[in-house]
């Protein structure tokens, strides 16, 4: 990190805030209609199937098959690193990036034999070693039938579909003579405990599209939230111009061989990143070998720079490391205030009633490390989460923690941090143990003046309502008046509120959270 502090920003970039995909969409859209030679990228998800959203796009086609073929036709050079995810734990994502690998060199056939397209559907290469899979071999069993059950529920034909489009799945299961699936119980599979988790995109080595946001229908939001709750979804995404993007394209042309161990990541600048890479002895590893943690040590550098205030997005504050640091800043800096903004529960939980180990021992970390940020901070710490000011419609009647004091929730995928009105941090990466030690993440480190203001006044405004004064963005009076708005909204009925905010319910999450003392916090 002494190479970032020395190396500061160069004074030539430029920006763009998109807020949601509302914004980012289309603007992703525009970029591949204007690049003329050459496209890398890399993303977690990326499907074809998500519509159109610019003008520009729908004169085109509909989909993003449509405009990934009209690229390709017009000569455009595409190259797109997909995460694959282990097909044991997570079989639906690894269905989809094999499906999404289809449709690609589909829509290259149907660009003709001119299509330069290079499609990389790559696992993380770190394995988990013998004696952990040893330990965990009851969950791997019950996953491993589970999956079965899920394939054996489909129509022949669908189920057929499936296995054809999940490879590492169909190698798990045995086919019995009707087609039906029965897991293969003997012998350990290798369970993958790493992905690919950036989201980032390079034009004609000018532009760099970074920062949270996947490409399919269900990230698809506006910044007014009007929609049901399961279906919210705040992100931020930046375009730039600049040194950086340099930086960019020589992460993603490098990051897979670094991953492997061939080669050594380059020198940190603006462009931070997380990377790890598969242990020559993995025996009694549960993860992989931590390369690069430059997220990481950027957000503890900068806190312990920071004087005034820190505000801090994430979709999941976990990492109890990172909370003893900025704690312990807050100790050394009677002056530094924290406001933290979090989604009232994660989606799993929320949206699809998750209760297994892992959503429960995700929630028993963030409690505590949001109990050490109390510790240290005190009064001068406020953390937020987001609700629609309405009462539920008709039949959609959020319960449990799919509502927050009565009003559905605005689910948070954002990954942003300020510090003072000096530097901020955006990127892919999730303020929790896997993001800044295990899987690949990247991001940008911004410190020009009129950037920060930029982030600031959309990020934060965003959440506030229309006449919400100065001291709501001020560094010596945000924590107060963030406060003050939360506790007054949480005070009167939903649509009586002003703006999004209230006080994070920290109780559910201690309700709900429990301890698992075998599994490293990098796992969730």
């Amino acid at each position: 990190m002494e190479r970032l502090r020395k190396a500061g920003i160069r004074a030539d970039s430029r920006m763009r805030v998109l807020l949601t995909a509302a914004e980012a969409y289309p603007a992703l859209e525009r970029a591949f209609l204007e690049a003329s030679r050459e496209i890398w990228a890399s993303f977690r998800i990326f499907d074809l199937d998500t519509r159109l959203r610019s003008r520009a796009g729908r004169a085109i086609g509909d989909t993003w098959f449509d405009l990934v073929e009209h690229t390709l036709r017009r000569g455009v050079a595409v190259t797109l690193i997909l995460s694959d995810f282990d097909p044991c734990a997570r079989p639906d994502l690894h269905r989809g990036t094999w499906r999404s690998v289809r449709m690609l060199y589909a829509a290259a056939e149907l660009a003709g034999p001119r299509a330069k397209l290079r499609v990389i559907p790559a696992m993380h290469p770190a394995r988990t070693g013998l004696v952990p899979r040893l330990l965990v071999w009851p969950l791997i069993a019950r996953r491993l039938l589970r999956n079965a059950r899920w394939l054996n529920a489909m129509p022949a034909p669908e189920r057929a579909t499936t296995l054809r489009e999940a490879p590492g799945l169909l190698r798990l299961m045995k086919l019995g003579l009707n087609g039906q699936c029965f897991p293969r119980l003997i012998g350990l599979p290798q369970l993958y405990p790493a992905t690919h988790h950036q989201k980032l995109a390079v034009f004609d080595r000018k532009r760099l599209y970074i920062g949270g946001l996947d490409l399919n229908e269900r990230r698809f939001d506006s910044p007014d939230h009007d929609r049901p709750g399961g279906e919210t979804w705040q992100d931020v995404q930046l375009l730039l111009e600049g040194p950086v993007v340099a930086e960019a394209q020589t992460h993603l042309e490098t990051f897979l061989d670094v991953v492997a161990g061939r080669a050594e990541p380059a020198p940190p600048r603006r462009f931070l990143r997380t990377l790890s890479r598969r242990r020559r002895f993995d025996l009694f590893r549960f993860g992989p070998e931590p390369v690069a943690a430059e997220i990481h040590d950027g957000h503890a550098m900068l806190a312990r720079r920071s004087r005034k205030l820190i505000y801090l997005e994430t979709q999941y504050f976990r990492d109890r490391g990172l909370a003893r640091t900025l704690a312990r800043a807050a100790r050394e800096n009677p002056g530094l205030g924290m406001i933290l903004i979090l989604p009232a529960a994660p989606d799993e939980v929320a949206f699809d009633g998750a209760t297994g180990l892992d959503a429960r021992f995700g929630e028993f970390l963030q409690a505590r490390a949001l109990r050490i940020l109390r510790d240290g901070f005190g009064a001068r710490l406020f953390i937020g989460a987001t609700a629609q000011p309405r009462r539920p419609d008709p039949g959609e009647a959020p319960n449990g923690r799919a509502a927050l004091r009565g009003a559905p929730l605005v689910y948070i995928h954002t990954k942003v941090s300020i510090f003072d009105d000096r530097a901020a941090i955006v990127s892919s990466a999730n303020l929790n143990g896997r993001s800044l030690h295990w899987d690949t993440e990247a991001g940008v480190f911004l410190n020009r003046h009129e950037d920060i203001e930029a982030l600031r006044e959309r990020v934060m405004r965003h959440w506030l309502p229309p006449a919400a004064g100065d001291e709501f963005l001020s560094l010596d009076h945000a924590v107060q008046a963030w406060r003050a708005l939360a506790l007054a909204n949480a005070k009167y009925p939903p649509d009586q509120r002003h703006g999004f905010i209230l006080p994070y319910d920290l109780r559910a999450a201690e309700a709900f959270g429990t301890p698992a003392p075998l599994i490293p916090d990098e796992m969730v």
